[in-house]
């Protein structure tokens, strides 16, 4: 067998019958993660498809889902096992899998929607398999991370996915403050029912004109996409809330404003230091406690000491 055809084989392109378009070889072993459509069944790749007919087993996070998928594209499930595998029952599934992959045989595990593992069960699946020495091979396809960040109008050059915030509100505006500075568009999963509390703490804890976007029940008939800034869209979310899978995104901090505010906080921390400390150690408190350098505490420090000395 030649390289070329060895290497389709082994990343799930079984060669075909010349003329018939029906694959003849099975896959070789090995753990396939198939990413599936986010709404439009029309959004799987053909090599996802090609791996859902030929796999061993099939593994889903949600069977249904899956049954539906093939069901919609014509695909036999025949005999073959088809297993759920989810955060709850995972730790008792994964034995069976990796037996089936020690077997030598094909296992396509498929995410509820999206891409598998991006926010979604199998972190710990894979983990496993690739210990014990089995091949994983990934199928890119559908992401609502990727779809929501083309339309949102926000800059892609950097972006973060920080998955869903903690439910309970001061988590969340705990989670949301350590990431305030990230100097990139945020991207995060959120259930429609707290929408708008967490656009509210977002408002609150990232900036009310901050840029953002809110975007729903991607690739499907009823797919929107909001664009303003955070109070804005707490305002839209409040007269109109939002239904279907929703994806909020939240543009980079704006650098001129970060530098003023650093200025300010700097500036409001040495005068009130300075009231009851001499130079030298209002310095030391103000670097300490903001982390900034002692040198670049000082200067400030003189500076608005002499300018206090000059207005007396």
């Amino acid at each position: 067998m030649s390289e070329g055809r060895e290497s389709k084989r082994r990343h799930g392109r079984a060669p075909k019958e010349p003329g018939s378009g029906v694959a003849v070889s099975p896959l070789s072993s090995g753990l396939y993660l198939v990413a599936t459509p986010i709404g439009n069944a029309d959004d799987v790749t053909l090599r996802a498809l090609e791996v859902l007919r030929q796999a061993d087993v099939l593994a889903a996070e949600d069977t249904r889902r899956l049954r539906q998928l093939l069901a919609i594209h014509a695909i036999d499930l025949r005999s073959r096992p088809l297993i759920s595998y989810h955060d709850r029952n995972g730790p008792a599934r994964r034995p069976q899998i990796l037996d089936w992959l020690a077997e030598g045989r094909s296992v396509a595990y498929a995410s509820d929607a999206g891409t598998p593992l991006v926010a979604d069960p199998g972190y710990r699946l894979v983990e496993a398999a690739q210990e014990a020495g089995h091949a994983v091979i990934a199928l890119p396809g559908a992401s609502a991370v990727l779809t929501a960040l083309s339309v949102a109008g926000l800059p892609t050059d950097r972006f973060m996915f920080a998955g869903f915030l903690p439910a309970k509100k001061g988590a969340r505006q705990n989670a949301l403050a350590a990431l305030k500075h990230v100097p990139a568009t945020l991207v995060f999963y959120e259930s429609p029912r707290r929408t708008f509390d967490t656009l509210i703490d977002m408002a609150s804890v990232l900036g009310t004109e901050r840029r953002g976007a809110l975007a729903r029940e991607l690739t499907k008939l009823h797919e929107e996409v909001r664009r303003g800034s955070l109070s804005e869209l707490a305002d839209e979310a409040r007269e109109d809330p939002p239904r279907g899978e929703v994806v909020l995104l939240v543009g980079p901090p704006d650098a001129v404003a970060e530098a003023q505010t650093a200025v300010e906080q700097l500036d409001e921390a040495l005068a009130e230091a300075l009231q009851t400390s001499s130079v030298k150690m209002a310095t030391q408190m103000v670097a300490t406690a903001l982390g900034l350098p002692r040198r670049q505490v000082y200067a400030r420090a003189l500076a608005l000491s002499k300018a206090e000395d000059d207005d007396h």
